[in-house]
């Protein structure tokens, strides 16, 4: 093999593996999280340019070239320093870019801070020597080895290879791990997950500062190699092209993002050098630019997914393995005991969730009340959608909240759960003020909601829909998912036995291993409840659980409804299903225009002129 295939082969490889630990960096924060980085060649490029720095001797006075730093650091601290201070930049633009919670304006934020700092970088001649780069970076271990330039290319690819497996073992371990399961709910249904009680503002943030670290780690090994940087190799349309190589290897899967790195980043841009020369300048860039266009718009049509979709997960034998065994054990126990346990009594659905910290219950607060209304109001506007609204929800019973479209039901509710802030009122549960509290810390009080729309997470299985409800589990944070999987085997056995036995109840154990996005909108809300009740809630919200669902299946919900307030277990439900309300909850509160109009049981309410007048009319 000649010495100029070598060099060329070698130089692909090392640009293979940087590649593709910026892909999984990418596909970790937007295929896994949901996480729209417009900003991710800014973090390669800032570990390019630490690596630089500290791998240069001082600069010398009367030269051209300027920088800061100049520690001249041995191998590897200088990558060590570049990916910390990728994660540094990652967090302070994380802190305020991902704020917002609507996806969209991250994602602009994002965009407007990376073309502020290409174009600083730029300018700043002191820091960055402007636009000329820096240039004549000591290679690692180049003069200490005394290689060949083939030889030591061949050295640096082997080093790459190291790097990009440690790489993988560490994305591998996040995204295998009860934590990557619910980025990924985080990814398609962020309101719900914080309505289970994860801050999701912070888990994103987290999920950002890692991606934007591993990115500048692939970003210094690139700049180890080829011995120089220069800001107009790290532009802003650069990210675009990382987001196509993700999208088209195929989001969350580790293989797919590697793909993607060797087709787009690999073979793509590389075919416009073996075209014939046109003579016109810039003729190889808008060819990689067109190809690349049409490659994005191929794959959207022809194969959303990518080329290596994400993995589904089956996890149906073993759910279902776990749990024959789990009720073997458990009938020897209630033979003993001469009772059985029903998985839908008050011992599934009771609190095992602990108290936040700071939370100071009210001594003087009724017992016997799950939730205290009080004067609550919420206005769009000018518009008073809920107006000094006061009611009791008591402990261990069911309550219906009726009224005519438009009466503020559901924004009750929200307000309760925490998904919207009141103007004014109280809002206690436990006897602790929970008004203006986030969705996430109510949740972690024990109060659970399902939605007025269907709120899936449309790309976990069943079987995971409901899993990841469940609070307090090893492996399900940053720190438990590097543990690995046997630190969290044990307890995820229990959940999948534990989520088996509410599927047999609700009759959806041939549908475990499906897709929840793939289910029917009734089935969709039996998973909904079903995962509520995996959150082990002691108070259960309900919007409009029988909307949209057939006969059939809204009996089933009715039934199971039913067994959950006879267990013992808090709920306060809104539904237009009056027949419903009147068989599932022992009391209702009737608002209307925003207003209470009434309280009492379904038979008091009808032979209230004002109420019959305001709703119950034919």
């Amino acid at each position: 093999m000649s010495i100029a295939l070598q060099s060329y082969i070698t130089t692909l490889l090392v640009y293979l593996g940087v590649n593709t630990i910026a892909c999984w960096a990418l596909n970790l924060q937007f295929g896994v999280g949901g996480v729209m980085n417009f900003a991710f060649i800014l973090f390669q490029s800032i570990g390019a340019y630490i690596t630089a720095v500290l791998t240069l001797p001082q600069a010398q006075s009367g030269t051209y070239e300027t920088y800061i730093l100049g520690l001249h650091l041995p191998w590897p601290l200088p990558l060590v320093g570049a990916t910390v201070a990728g994660g540094l930049l990652a967090l302070l633009v994380g802190a305020f870019a991902l704020r917002p919670a609507r996806r969209d304006f991250q994602a602009t934020v994002m965009l407007v801070v990376s073309i502020i700092a290409e174009t600083l970088v730029v300018t700043q001649q002191g820091w960055f020597n402007g636009a000329s780069g820096l240039y004549s970076i000591p290679q690692p271990f180049a003069s200490a080895l005394n290689l060949s330039p083939t030889a030591y290319s061949w050295f640096f690819a082997g080093l790459v290879l190291v790097v990009s497996l440690l790489v993988y073992l560490f994305v591998d371990r996040i995204t295998g791990s009860p934590w990557g399961r619910r980025l990924r709910a985080m990814r398609d249904n962020p309101e719900a997950v914080e309505s289970l009680g994860t801050k999701v503002s912070v888990e994103s943030l987290k999920l950002y500062v890692i991606g934007g670290a591993i990115a500048a780690l692939s970003g210094g090994l690139l700049v180890e190699f080829i011995g120089a940087w220069s800001p107009a190799a790290w532009t802003t349309g650069e990210t675009f092209i990382y987001f196509v190589a993700v999208i088209v290897g195929g989001l969350a899967n580790n293989f797919g993002a590697f793909f993607g790195a060797f087709l787009v980043l690999g073979v793509f841009l590389e075919v416009p050098q073996y075209l014939p020369n046109f003579s016109y300048t810039n003729t190889e860039s808008a060819i990689q630019s067109a190809l690349i266009g049409v490659l994005i718009l191929v794959f959207l049509w022809w194969r959303p997914k990518g080329i290596v979709p994400e993995r589904r997960r089956r996890l149906s034998k073993l759910a279902m393995s776990t749990a024959s065994a789990a009720a073997a054990r458990e009938a020897g126990t209630s033979a003993a005991a001469g009772s059985a346990r029903d998985p839908l009594s008050a011992e599934l659905v009771r609190n095992h969730r602990r108290v936040p910290r700071g939370v100071v219950r009210d001594a003087a607060a009724d017992p016997d009340l799950a939730i205290a209304v009080r004067d609550v109001a919420r206005e769009f506007g000018g518009v008073q959608a809920v107006d000094g609204v006061t009611f009791d929800v008591p402990r261990g019973q069911a309550t219906g909240l009726i009224g005519p479209n438009g009466a503020g039901k559901s924004t009750a509710l929200k307000l309760i759960a925490g998904a919207l802030k009141p103007t004014r009122g109280q809002i206690l549960v436990d006897g602790v003020d929970v008004a203006g509290w986030p969705a996430s810390r109510i949740a972690q009080l024990g109060v659970i909601r399902t939605f007025q729309h269907t709120s899936e997470f449309a790309q976990l299985t069943v079987l995971e829909n409901l899993v990841v409800a469940a609070p307090g589990q090893p492996g399900d944070s940053l720190g438990g998912a590097l543990l690995g999987r046997r630190h969290s085997r044990a307890r995820q056995h229990e959940l999948l036995a534990e989520a088996w036995e509410l599927l047999e109840q609700f009759d959806l154990t041939k549908h475990a291993d499906t897709y929840a996005g793939e289910l029917s909108g009734g089935q969709r809300r039996l998973v909904e409840i079903m995962r509520a009740l995996m959150a082990k809630p002691s108070i259960l919200l309900l919007d409009e659980p029988m909307a949209g669902v057939n006969p059939t299946l809204r009996l089933t919900i009715e039934e199971h409804l039913q067994r959950l307030r006879d267990g013992g277990l808090t709920m306060l439900m809104v539904e237009h299903e009056l027949g419903a309300i009147e068989r599932v909850c022992d009391s209702v509160v009737v608002m209307a225009q925003g207003r209470l109009l009434a309280t009492g049981s379904m038979e008091e309410l009808r032979s209230n002129e004002e109420v019959v007048s305001a709703y119950l009319v034919g």
